[in-house]
């Protein structure tokens, strides 16, 4: 079949394909490389410098998304283009962990232009469908910008790089403001909550996956033993809390908008607060690797404050993209992970304790939640 045969603008029922799962792939080895700029310092510098790599990390990805959103990615040109970004994206999770160094040119370039890549493809798309063509031309004017004070401060370094990049962050969300009330956009949202969904797969196998590697070099004992497997039940609840709990009114709450209230409903619950809940994650898997690797020690305040407030941010993430799409605050999701989180700050000192606090409040969630959670909750 030849790609004339074939339309570029993506069909209604478009399901996730093949290569947007090869695109994913990179952003495993990204979380992975984000979580790694820890190295167990639990800082606020630390913690500064990562937020600001994985935001570029992040809106590289959520844009490249909503092309693909709609783009028919059976389409070979599509599929081209779109390993052509994933090829880029590579050479970008390279450079993550001189990104706040002096080589950080070497990760601001390929993030441009892999957001350059993105855009174009868009654009390619949107046009035939003048409304559509408009609100990606806007979106990309807008993003030049944020793309400018990006290159800039990795050229300057130092402590201008921080700043410039914190301003980037601020023209990114402005850009995201104005794009996302135009009309045109037509987003497909079982699409759109799926590619999301994986996302946030990716982010917890990435716990997984460095829990494995911490607990690999750790002696095999019972203590080691019991914390690896409260570590698994964690995480564990971390997808049920997501995939059980919220995923399913996210996406009935896309479907119930059309236009740019849909367009602003999937900024706000998908692009914007699918942020913060996976940068809780990226924080907890660094945190769960020292406690893996070091099973029989006490883990310093700074790596129970990452534990406590990953789980604060992923979970109540998910509340307040709830909140958004009904109008209804599901308070068990933000007053049952501060508890635990606090919880795990003042008395987690041991790894197993701390996970088996954590597991208990997400336990304790599911039961809060259970049969009487809201009816446009209710997906089991």
């Amino acid at each position: 079949m030849t790609s004339g045969k074939i339309p570029v603008v993506s069909p209604d029922d478009q399901k996730v394909t093949f290569i947007e799962l090869f695109f994913d792939l990179v952003f495993v080895f990204c979380v992975t490389q984000v979580a790694a700029l820890f190295h167990g310092h639990f800082d606020l510098r630390t913690a500064g410098g990562a937020l600001l790599v994985f935001w570029l990390v992040w809106w590289a990805w959520t844009q490249f998304t909503w092309a693909l959103n709609a783009a028919n990615t059976d389409h070979p040109a599509v599929q081209a283009t779109t390993m052509v970004a994933t090829a880029v994206a590579f050479f970008m999770a390279v450079g993550i962990p001189q990104a706040l160094g002096p080589g950080a040119f070497w990760f601001a370039a390929p993030y441009v232009a892999v957001r350059a890549i993105g855009l174009l493809l868009y654009y390619r798309v949107a046009w035939t469908d003048p409304a559509q063509r408009r609100a990606v031309r806007i979106f990309g004017l807008s993003s030049l910008a944020g793309l400018v004070a990006v290159l800039a401060g990795a050229l300057f370094g130092g402590s201008l790089l921080y700043w410039l990049w914190g301003v980037a962050i601020a023209l990114d969300l402005a850009a995201a403001g104005v794009g996302g009330q135009l009309e045109g956009w037509n987003l497909h949202p079982e699409h759109f909550a799926e590619r999301h969904g994986l996302i946030v797969i990716i982010a917890l196998g990435e716990t997984l996956i460095v829990a494995a590697a911490g607990l690999s070099g750790a002696p095999r004992n019972l203590e080691t033993i019991a914390t690896g497997a409260l570590t698994v039940a964690v995480t564990c609840g971390l997808w049920w809390s997501y995939f059980r709990g919220a995923r399913g009114c996210l996406e009935d709450a896309m479907h119930a908008r059309q236009g740019a209230a849909r367009s602003c409903l999937a900024r706000d619950i998908f692009s914007v607060v699918h942020f913060p809940m996976l940068c809780g994650v990226i924080g907890m898997a660094a945190a769960t690797e020292l406690a893996l690797a070091h099973p029989g020690e006490s883990l310093a305040l700074g790596a129970r404050t990452a534990l406590g407030a990953g789980a604060v941010l992923f979970v109540s993430g998910t509340g307040a993209a709830i909140w958004r799409c009904t109008g209804r605050a599901p308070v068990a999701r933000f007053l049952l992970p501060a508890a635990g989180g606090a919880a795990v700050v003042a008395f987690g000192h041991a790894p197993a304790l701390a996970m088996a606090l954590l597991l208990a409040t997400l336990v304790a969630l599911a039961l809060a939640e259970g049969r009487g959670v809201p009816e446009a909750l209710d997906h089991g």
